[in-house]
């Protein structure tokens, strides 16, 4: 899941080279933290949400069909960065 993710982000984004993706497993989920630079933020979650909501659908069903532990994304705001609800400063979104 963590290739497919990357892939995904990669192809949205301005700056590839800076997307960082990281596994935290749990027992029965598999989060993936995904890390872009600020200028890219916008880019990931879209308008409304769009983007990554998308981007959680296909993971979501890739685990599922692959028998593979429930799978979630969630985006890690980059230190000093803000968000335009203003909520989460420097943690994360997720759904």
């Amino acid at each position: 899941m963590k290739d497919l993710t990357e892939q995904m982000v990669k192809s949205v984004v301005d700056y590839p080279e800076q997307v960082e993706i990281t596994e935290v497993e749990g027992t029965d989920s598999l989060i993936l933290e995904i890390r872009v630079s600020q200028e890219d933020m916008g880019k990931v979650i879209g308008r409304n949400g769009r983007i990554i909501n998308a981007m959680r659908t296909i993971v979501s069903a890739a685990s599922a069909a692959k028998g593979s532990k429930r799978t979630s994304l969630e985006i890690i705001e980059p230190e000093g960065g803000s968000n335009s609800l203003g909520a989460n400063r420097g943690n994360t979104w997720s759904a």
